[in-house]
């Protein structure tokens, strides 16, 4: 049946694309190489990292997972950046992309030495811009346990929404945790220039 949606963008919009790599201050947002499969595995050795994103990583299984980004963006299905600069600093990508309703889900980590510095939230704002801007996406969401308050703060300061609680929603190592929703539409205006907003309950 012939669907009656304009799609935002058409197939193969992305993987016609270079990706790009995104200033983001002191920082870059670039894409991954495979130099990086260490730092992605040490990573995956942090405590909140692992608790957060519900796995761990081999330095063989970082390396393949390095080497899949460029895959995933020909499938049109997900892109990936380091934040680097000097070296890896953390990571911002876009989940399970729809081109055709122009939605997406945002992820990020940040090593330990590298915390506290504003980093996540500036990555998020800067790849939210691009969605928007070159991808042509309407919609952006961010998922995290509840109990994820660092990652709830940096959903805030990226400008995005609180919307609600999803019960049960995902599966952790320690069992079910609720989901809280943040959201960033096209027509909200620069993401983060309003600074917090929608803030989730405690």
């Amino acid at each position: 049946m012939p669907s009656l949606i304009v799609p935002s963008r058409p197939a193969g919009f992305l993987a016609a694309l270079a990706q790009p790599v995104l200033p983001a201050g002191d920082f870059v947002l670039r894409p991954w190489e495979p130099a990086d499969a260490p730092a992605v595995a040490g990573a995956y050795d942090d405590p909140a990292i692992r608790q957060w994103h519900a796995r761990s990583m081999s330095p063989g299984e970082a390396a393949e997972w390095v080497a899949d980004w460029p895959r995933r963006w020909q499938r049109e299905a997900d892109a990936g950046w380091a934040l680097a600069g000097p070296g890896v600093l953390g990571q911002v990508s876009l989940r399970h992309i729809d081109l055709v309703e122009g939605l997406a889900s945002l992820s990020y980590w940040v090593l330990p030495a590298a915390r506290g510095r504003g980093l996540a939230p500036r990555a998020v704002r800067t790849v939210a811009r691009w969605a928007f801007g070159v991808l042509g996406l309407h919609r952006l969401d961010i998922l995290h346990s509840t109990r994820n308050e660092a990652s709830c703060g940096v959903a805030r300061r990226a400008g995005f929404a609180y919307e609600g609680t999803l019960r049960g929603q995902a599966k952790h190592a320690d069992g079910w945790h609720d989901m809280h929703v943040h959201a960033l539409v096209s027509g909200d205006g620069d993401p983060g220039a309003g600074g917090d907003v929608a803030r989730s309950p405690r």
